[in-house]
């Protein structure tokens, strides 16, 4: 089986060395480089080097070299074409069928690029010559070096007609070849009775070469210099070029990304070109369009968290929206975007034109990261003065930041977009929590009334030293808030499905009651799912209300959960017959027991969780037998070693020798 060049490329860029040799490998991050003990012979110190950059590996002990695929093949025992293959469905690339029509396909891709080398040379020669003065004298205003023209071979195409078909048709170049890369078009059929069958893409422009990742010319962008409607052009997609998944500039800026750690993107060719001149290499553009989700994975390709550079206008704003729009479902733990916001009137160009290098590098430095975009596109002009507008911006807000997929980097997003909607509506008030907490019948929530304090001061003391206690008859709750326990009257055993609901009562019951506790394990449980549907929502609706404000204390946690309408299902998680079945539960108990029961109970559900996965993918690998199976159930044979002997039984477990034992 053979495969395109360009196929085997864009596999190259999408798996990254450091992925697949870290499965097997140690890797320790060394600035941009990785390093580890090689796996081709044996060694006691580590010469080995992995470089996603450059997309190889390298043993400087035995001289192993090679790139993504290459490794692969070596360790695995695998043919090139299977290595492909593997790498392919990891990356969720569709392997090309090796036809005859794919091979004619590659072989006139092949010519295609040396086409386009002898059109830029073809440009690059009329923008040196008498036809090319009008060129000339718009790049010298432009302030462009001529060394920086040379650089980004700049060309020319002539106010005339036909000339370049000529041109290439003495080169050996024929007709369909200059369709198949967008220099000229078929005419319409009313022109063609004029005698004109071709017509020319581009007619009395600047040109820009326009690059692959390798250097490759694989199109033009022409800025007009008279009157057209269209200020700049694009050549059209064709077999070697897709404007959606390139970046002006890409392959020069892909070694000064290396070199640097850091990447400009902004609007325009001549922004980069500018950019460039001025001292900062490493920048890209996209081609006309917004920026692509393609554009800004290839993005992160040379550094996780690129800077967008964009106008201060209207437009700019338009755009930087759109990133977000387009970024936040793709974003993952250390892969973001920054947005450096330029003066209104200005572009990279024009700033450094008339304010310097310095000042150009001011607005980078001062960039905005991607969440304080979100926040600004979802907030600018929105009015909140009635509750229903704040709700609806609460609820815009969330819609947000629900298409991420990492489930960490959501949380980390939810914590964020509510922290700053409390600060803009002024919900982080005390005073107004502790208003609210009074008029739901509580009093201050430092003394400890109602479920808070006084009523459960002595269920870690023997229980004859409670005998006598009165009743709490102001309760918000009902009488269920205070009761007596008989020491004589055993505890219930439950039947398994009554003790799995028990289960989640108390692991809700100590959440309620420790609010410290449940702040201090929120990311973990946030991924928690707890079989019920009922009691699945009660323990998300607490993470929600403890993400937005990490310092409620048990009161202000009650009130907040009776305003979500759980009144009455408090009533049954902090009843008698749930506390008696966990003292950890109970507000008066330590917190070191409290976290200790939590981590408890949630384990338990875990594990019932990694079971039901496991079987599935179980059944999965057995039909597949593929790489990612075998490493999903080793996932789960991990997350059950890390979780065995955590469970506890609950009828038998007693806090109080846990906090003996502290």
């Amino acid at each position: 089986m053979s495969f395109t060049p360009e196929f085997l490329d864009e596999l190259r860029a999408r798996v990254p060395v450091s992925g697949v040799v870290g499965r097997k490998v140690k890797l320790i991050k060394r600035g941009r480089e990785f390093s580890g003990l090689c796996p081709f012979h044996n060694e006691k110190s580590p010469s080995f080097t992995v470089n996603d950059d450059k997309g190889f590996y390298h043993c400087f002990g035995c001289g192993a070299h090679g790139d993504v695929i290459t490794f692969v093949t070596e360790t695995e025992g695998l043919s090139f074409p299977e290595s492909v293959e593997r790498l392919a469905e990891q990356a969720g690339l569709q392997v090309p069928k090796a036809t005859k029509e794919e091979a004619e396909r590659s072989k006139k891709r092949a010519s295609l690029y040396d086409v386009m080398e002898e059109v830029a040379k073809w440009f690059e020669e009329q923008l040196a010559g008498d036809a090319g003065k009008e060129a000339r004298d718009y790049v010298n205003r432009r302030g462009l070096r001529p060394e920086t023209v040379s650089r980004f071979r700049l060309g020319y195409s002539p106010n005339q007609r036909g000339l370049i078909r000529k041109a290439m048709n003495a080169r050996g170049i024929d007709d369909e070849q200059l369709v198949d890369v967008g220099v000229i078009k078929l005419s319409d059929e009313d022109k063609r009775k004029d005698g004109n069958e071709y017509w020319d893409y581009f007619i009395h422009r600047l040109m820009f070469p326009i690059t692959d990742r390798r250097g490759r010319i694989i199109a033009f962008g022409g800025r007009a210099l008279g009157d057209s409607k269209a200020k700049y052009l694009n050549s059209p997609d064709t077999i070697l070029f897709h404007k959606g998944k390139v970046l002006y500039n890409l392959a020069s800026a892909r070694q000064a990304a290396h070199d640097l750690g850091e990447v400009v993107v902004t609007e325009g060719y001549m922004d980069v070109i500018a950019l460039s001149q001025a001292g900062f290499p490493s920048a890209v553009a996209p081609l006309g369009t917004a920026v692509t989700e393609d554009q800004i994975q290839e993005l992160w390709r040379m550094v996780p968290e690129p800077v967008l550079c964009l106008d201060g206008d209207t437009a700019g704003i338009r755009a930087a929206n759109r990133v977000v729009e387009r970024a936040l479902p793709i974003i993952q733990p250390g892969k973001s975007l920054s947005f450096a916001t330029l003066p209104e009137g200005e572009d990279p160009d024009s700033l450094i034109q008339t304010q310097g290098p310095a000042q150009m590098r001011e607005v980078l430095r001062t960039a905005k990261p991607l969440s304080e975009m979100l926040w600004r596109k979802t907030t600018m002009g929105v009015d909140i003065e009635t509750p229903e507008r704040r709700a609806a911006l609460k609820a815009e807000l969330r819609r947000q930041f629900s298409v991420i997929t990492d489930k960490d980097l959501k949380f980390e997003y939810q914590k964020e977009m509510f922290r700053r909607f409390d600060e803009l509506t002024g919900a982080t008030n005390k005073g107004a929590t502790q208003s609210a907490a009074q008029a739901y019948g509580g009093s201050s929530y430092n003394q400890g009334s109602g479920y808070g304090g006084n009523n459960y001061q002595g269920y870690n003391k023997p229980f004859k030293k409670q005998a006598g206690r009165k009743k709490n008859r102001n309760s918000q709750w009902g009488k269920k808030d205070s009761f007596e326990l008989d020491p004589r009257i055993p505890r219930p055993n439950l039947p398994a499905r009554k003790l799995a609901q028990r289960q989640e009562q108390l692991l809700l019951a100590t959440l309620i009651n420790h609010p410290n506790v449940l702040s201090k394990q929120l990311e973990d449980l946030a991924s928690l799912k707890l079989p019920s549907d009922e009691y699945n929502r009660v323990l998300q609706d607490l993470v929600d209300v403890i993400v937005r404000d990490p310092d409620l204390d048990r009161e202000a946690l009650k009130c907040q959960l009776c305003d979500k309408g759980y009144s009455r299902l408090m009533d049954e998680l902090l009843s008698p017959a749930v506390m008696d079945h966990g003292k950890f539960a109970r507000p008066a108990t330590d917190s070191y027991a409290a976290e200790h029961g939590v981590t408890h109970i949630a384990a338990m559900f875990r594990e019932k969780q990694a079971e039901q996965e496991k079987g599935v993918h179980s059944r999965e690998f057995a039909a597949n037998m593929d790489e990612t199976g075998l490493t999903q159930l080793e996932a789960h044979k991990q997350l059950r070693q890390e979780t065995s002997g955590i469970a506890i039984d609950l009828d038998s477990y007693d806090p109080d020798a846990y906090e003996d034992s502290h």
